[in-house]
Parts: structure tokens; C-alpha cells; sequence
């Protein structure tokens, strides 16, 4: 049954919004479903960061080479390697990247390049991949929960 014209004008029609209870598990549907995304994209998010630190590596390990290739001795000053700061900072400023002599030997030998999440990045949340590790004899190793993603 259609309210007439004079029920519509004195306000008597019944409107087209939502109740409060339909408003409500919306909310709640909406509010389930980013709960259930939200770690799997967080996740997503640091293991695409994590390539800043394996870049950084790299981008070490050849420079490393051509010191070694001038000078017959690896470093661990990233200043020597021609960087702004000891330790490197990456790319993308979400890791740092150190060198020292690897456990067996010395500079003259062998190097160990470790990347630590920096303060204040969100890559310091990541437990799979504390730190990311690379050996001058292509060692690549790493610590956290699950190391074994993390190269």
C-alpha cells in the first residue's frame, strides 16, 4: 500500500536508510574481514622489503671484490667502499649493512656482510627474518624464525 501524497509531506513515509543494527554487521563483517587480511599483507610487505636488504648485500659483496682485486685485503669501513656511512644504509633505508672479518679468518681472507632491520622501520617486526647474511664464499644465511625464506 503506496502512502499518499499529504502521509509523505507530513513525514510519515517510511525512508530508504539502514537501520542501526544493519550499520552494525556491516561493521562487523568489514571489521572480521581485516583482521583475517591484515597479517597476510603485513607479511607480504616485509618479504618484498627484505630484496633491499639482499640488493644492499650485493651491492657490498661486488665492492668488496674490487677492494680486495686494489688492495689485496677486504674492509669492513663501508667509507673505504666509497659509501656515506659506516654501516651502509640501503637503498630504501630499511636496513643496514655491516662487514667483519668471517670467523675463521681474517680481512686479508674472507668477510662476513650482515643486514639488521634500522629503528624506526617496519622491517624490525619481521621474526622470520631477523638479520640477512652473506659470506665472501657465497655463504648466504640469516636468523629468525624462518630462516630458510629469507634468501
Amino acid at each position: 500500500m503506496k502512502p499518499s501524497n499529504r502521509a509523505r509531506r507530513q513525514g510519515l513515509s517510511r525512508s530508504g536508510g539502514f537501520t542501526l543494527i544493519e550499520v552494525l554487521i556491516v561493521v562487523v563483517i568489514v571489521g572480521i574481514l581485516v583482521a583475517v587480511a591484515l597479517p597476510g599483507y603485513q607479511g607480504s610487505m616485509q618479504k618484498g622489503r627484505r630484496a633491499d636488504a639482499k640488493a644492499a648485500l650485493l651491492d657490498v659483496a661486488g665492492r668488496q671484490e674490487q677492494y680486495m682485486l686494489d688492495r689485496g685485503t677486504y674492509t669492513d669501513d663501508m667509507e673505504d667502499l666509497g659509501f656515506d656511512d659506516d654501516p651502509m644504509v640501503s637503498d630504501e633505508g630499511h636496513y643496514s649493512v655491516d662487514a667483519a672479518a668471517c670467523t675463521d679468518g681474517t680481512l686479508a681472507r674472507c668477510y662476513v656482510l650482515t643486514a639488521t632491520p634500522r629503528a624506526g622501520s617496519p622491517q624490525t617486526d619481521d621474526t622470520r627474518c631477523t638479520t640477512i647474511v652473506l659470506g665472501s664464499n657465497g655463504a648466504k644465511t640469516a636468523t629468525g624464525s624462518d630462516t630458510e625464506s629469507c634468501w
